[in-house]
């Protein structure tokens, strides 16, 4: 039995709080069955937004009609963009792992429980004073063996010329959006009639209206099914709609985005007093206290916000609460993320569907950008601000982007709710003219014009 002050199990983002506590003196085990980094830089988001980026410069060279350039694309080396995105994917492992010290041992293996504190990992019994538990999600499992999930994109060893998306969550539109701009033949299929469908309704719309101008989509529609020729190395679909009618497809790769469960059955916790809940996620307090003493889960794992920086955020407060006897539970105040996509999304707070279903008293308006010279520059007529603000004192419920650059002007409002979360901030404060992120100065003005008409009704 080798026994240590901190076991991390799962060796993504909790890493951090792993090196940090070796810093502090304390013997660390860190076990990861993959590589270090977790799914965010390795499968994930990291790899994913290098993509993005090639996206687009293709999708500005195919647009450039609406600036009266007239431009056009020869060649997309996409072997090559996958080669740089899996040489980067390649060199995150031995990153992580110099950023520990002498305190540190990596056991690379499957760890699972064999009691409260005890984990064996290829054969090796482990113990801590205290555990955590961060090993994340994963991308649900394809029906067909063929069939990818994005954990299968990065790194990718052969480029589809022609690829069919499952899904209509920002997994899927993301990698939809990317594939379609480099010149590979995507068609995304969606089982519903919307995408996004947890964004506010109106940025959903518009989002919807302008994404499908780019990216072939199958609007309620299933695969009814799936057929893999392998001397042809083309997936062979039947495609059916919600009037039952069926249509061919085919395509050299298959690809399933259609959301991510917990890896909690994998670690034996029959062995041990770690409940689940309904979801299958392992269940905490406000202290991320599992059911057994001393044995800690953040992140993913526990299945309340499943995006990194959440996590980052998490293990941060973690570290906090074990090494610094900090011992007031986290409450984020808010949660912002973003679409990265074309058209772009950022959103933080409540929608307003949300807000009518659970009676909350609020305001709202939605406000355009081309008061902005900047955001006219662009030549797109799309982009909005939806303010949700709470009529009685001004506090934003809700803020929700849509255009170019979002996730960069979200920081804007988000500021402002983290210090003293006020409206009259965003609409009183200084611009820079005529920067992007003048536009939610109108988008404010207009709220404020909302609640005083609120307070005047009444």
């Amino acid at each position: 039995m080798k026994e240590f002050d901190l076991i991390v199990l799962g060796g993504g983002r909790a890493t951090s709080l792993a090196k940090n506590a070796a810093k502090k003196g304390k013997k660390v085990a860190v076990i990861e069955k993959s590589a270090l980094g977790g799914t965010c830089p390795n499968r994930g988001c990291v790899p994913s937004k290098l993509l993005i980026g090639y996206a687009e410069v293709s999708r500005a060279i195919q647009e450039a009609k609406r600036h009266y350039i007239d431009a056009t694309i020869k060649k997309i080396d996409v072997e090559k963009i996958f080669e740089k995105t899996n040489h980067y994917i390649s060199k995150i492992d031995e990153n992580y792992q110099k950023k520990f010290n002498e305190n540190v041992t990596v056991f690379r293996g499957e760890g699972k429980f064999v009691s409260n504190k005890v984990i064996e990992v290829n054969g090796e019994q482990l113990t801590a004073k205290q555990i955590v538990i961060a090993t994340g999600t994963r991308p649900m499992k394809p029906p067909h063996e063929k069939a990818w999930s994005s954990d299968d994109i990065f790194p990718l060893k052969k480029v589809p010329k022609s690829i069919a998306i499952v899904g209509s969550g920002f997994i899927a539109v993301e990698l939809a959006n990317f594939f379609d701009a480099v010149g590979i033949k995507t068609k995304l299929l969606v089982r519903s009639g919307e995408l996004l469908k947890n964004e506010d309704g109106e940025i959903q719309a518009v989002f919807q209206e302008e994404f499908s101008k780019n990216v072939d989509v199958a609007f309620n529609t299933t695969i009814k099914e799936t057929h893999y020729n392998e001397s042809k190395q083309v997936f062979e679909l039947i495609l059916e709609n919600k009037e039952r009618q069926t249509t061919p497809h085919s395509c050299e790769a298959l690809l399933y985005a259609t959301g991510r469960e917990s890896n909690a059955d994998l670690l034996n916790l029959e062995a041990t007093n770690i409940e689940l809940d309904k979801r299958g996620f392992i269940k905490r307090n406000e202290f991320f206290e599992t059911t057994a003493k001393d044995v800690y889960v953040v992140g993913d794992a526990g299945g309340e916000y499943m995006l990194q920086h959440a996590a980052a955020y998490e293990v941060n407060h973690m570290e906090k609460y074990l090494y610094e006897d900090k011992k007031e539970p986290l409450k984020f105040k808010y949660m912002p993320h973003a679409v990265f996509c074309e058209p772009e999304i950022a959103s933080v707070g409540i929608t307003e569907e949300k807000a009518k279903e659970e009676g909350i008293a609020y305001v709202s308006s939605v406000t355009n950008w081309l008061a902005s010279a900047k955001a006219e520059s662009t030549k797109l007529k799309y982009p909005i601000t939806k303010f949700i603000i709470n009529p009685n004192n001004y506090e934003i419920l809700g803020c929700h982007l849509v255009g170019p650059q979002s996730a960069t002007m979200m920081h804007q409002v988000l500021a402002v709710m983290h210090l003293d979360n006020d409206i009259r901030h965003l609409k009183e404060m200084l611009y820079i003219h005529p920067a992007l992120s003048e536009a939610l100065l109108p988008a404010a003005v207009n709220s404020v014009k909302e609640v005083e008409k609120y307070k005047e009704a009444k």
